[in-house]
């Protein structure tokens, strides 16, 4: 390891946080239900961990599932006592004023940001803060947007008058991944407030710092005891609870495909509700003529940056056979100059892995790939001795049969595959278990729209990858999630739909 590296992967909180971050950071963290901060109902509570070295950052208050019913019945109480009959220009100055207290705090949240899920403070800065900022403003607008249709009966005369209502859906229980932690919850937060809906939020426990410093911003805007309520802890019994509770009216989880379908099962005693946006093995395919200078840099992107921990990470490369070597070169230069280090570090551009577990993980598919007869053109190990750091790996030789090309890892390892022509890349790119992103580099526009058409995922970027924006929509196909977030679809996925039909 050169010392440049080693000096990168360490770093010392003490002088890189700011006095306010570094206070919030050290002191224990409470339950928030009902506009209070609370203990947990056992006093229990777990500590979370700087990705960066292994160390403790502080303790967070452990919710039981009794905590999880009053967070629930507060959140029922505020909903049935005025939230869903606020006005939707009330409604929105809230959301807007909470937008407007991030961004006064946006430093602050991007060094807790940093700390806690160990992305680059360089990236929390310019887009887990800032994104989150527009996602509220953009649907505090919907707020007083959402709208009615009238209907013309198809079988029937101008004696009836029909339209439709749209009907926020009561208690949202909104459970958010480690790997985004601050957007996540503003892809969920936002809409749910806005269609009029009450939230118990559970943060995911390796990394509930920033929503429990938004829940200190919450009571600074002034929303009413019971609309926001944010439990720390763990899926059982916390997340588990609350797919199960009665009064829940609707769950929006982001996570593994495994845990999707517990919650699924667990929603069905009222059949509660679901939003899912689950795991995928996303291909990434490179045309020969696509413009090299945009295509390398954007593939090595789409499965390095966020250190692969990213839902949509372009994970299984394929690249035209006459430039397949050239683009896996290109990727390997590409990669072995990123700089890997701690999220406060200046110069990181990727960050730790979140956990032990994690990394453990990764080595474990690598391992099999290497095994099963995979070949490591680069990496394939861990680095440093403190902290959850993992090399870029890229792995040649891989087929559809081993488990590296199959399934996620989610950690930074592409394996690049070689295809001919256009018949043969479609089959190769979909996936019998995942459909949540692709991305497809080209100059030729039949060539795009061909292939765009034919992937079976949720959402297919070209000559990119992983554009988002709060008006666009994202989704996944097969057992990569049910329904949209983001876009009016994201709005509308927490509202009812009502027909109300009059005889004149």
């Amino acid at each position: 390891m050169n010392v440049h590296l080693k000096a990168l992967l360490t770093h010392d909180p003490e002088t890189q946080l700011s006095a306010k971050a570094r206070a919030f950071a050290a002191r224990p963290k409470q339950l928030f239900i009902n506009g209070e901060f609370c203990d947990a109902s056992d006093g229990g509570t777990f500590a979370s961990e700087d990705p960066a070295t292994g160390r403790k950052i502080c303790d967070f208050a452990s919710a039981t599932a009794q905590d999880v019913d009053a967070a629930v019945r507060a959140a029922h109480a505020a909903f049935e006592t005025g939230w869903r009959d606020m006005a939707p220009v009330a409604r929105a100055a809230l959301i807007f004023k909470l937008a407007d207290l991030i961004a006064d705090n946006a430093e602050e949240l991007a060094q807790l940001e940093s700390l806690d899920s160990g992305r680059p403070l360089n990236v929390t800065r310019v887009l887990d803060i800032p994104f989150p900022v527009e996602a509220l403003r953009y649907y505090a607008g919907w707020a007083t947007k959402l709208s009615a249709r009238t209907i013309d009966l198809s079988l029937q005369s101008d004696a009836y008058h029909s339209f439709t209502r749209r009907e926020p859906i009561g208690v949202a229980a909104l459970i958010v991944p480690w790997n985004f932690p601050f957007v996540q919850v503003a892809f969920k937060l936002a809409p749910a407030l806005a269609a009029g809906c009450t939230v118990v939020m559970k943060p995911a426990e390796q990394t509930p710092l920033t929503t429990i410093r938004l829940a200190e911003l919450v009571i600074e805007a002034g929303f009413p005891k019971g609309v926001v309520n944010i439990l720390t802890g763990f899926g059982r019994p916390v997340g588990s609870a609350l797919a199960e509770h009665p009064m829940v009216g609707k769950v929006s989880f982001t996570g593994s495909t495994q845990v999707g379908k517990s919650i699924v099962q667990a929603a069905s005693g009222n059949l509660k509700r679901v939003g899912l946006e689950l795991g995928g093995k996303s291909p990434n395919i490179v045309f020969a003529d696509a413009d090299m200078d945009l295509a390398i840099p954007g593939a090595a992107n789409a499965i390095f940056a966020g250190s692969g921990q990213v839902c949509v990470a372009g994970s299984r490369l394929f690249i035209q056979r006459s430039a397949f070597d050239k683009v896996v070169s290109g990727i390997i230069d590409h990669a072995s100059r990123i700089r890997i280090g701690a999220g406060l570090n200046r110069e990181t551009e990727i960050g730790p892995l979140i956990s032990d577990v994690q990394r453990r993980r990764v080595s474990s598919y690598v391992d099999a790939g290497r095994k099963a007869g995979a070949d490591v053109a680069l990496g394939g190990s861990a680095l440093g001795e403190a902290g959850y750091y993992y090399s870029p790996t890229v792995l040649v030789g891989t087929t559809p049969n081993m488990t590296v090309q199959r399934e996620e890892i989610f950690g930074p390892v592409v394996c690049a595959v070689p295809f001919d022509d256009i018949d043969d890349v479609l089959p190769l790119a979909d996936h019998e278990v995942y459909g949540l992103a692709s991305s497809v580099w080209t100059r030729d526009i039949s060539t795009a729209h061909h292939i765009a058409r034919g992937l079976k995922a949720g959402a297919v970027w070209v000559n990119c990858h992983g554009v988002y924006d709060p008006n666009l929509p994202i989704g996944g196909y097969k057992q990569s999630g049910w329904g949209q977030e983001l876009g009016q679809a994201g709005v509308e996925a927490f509202t009812s739909l009502k027909s109300i039909t009059f005889r004149l």
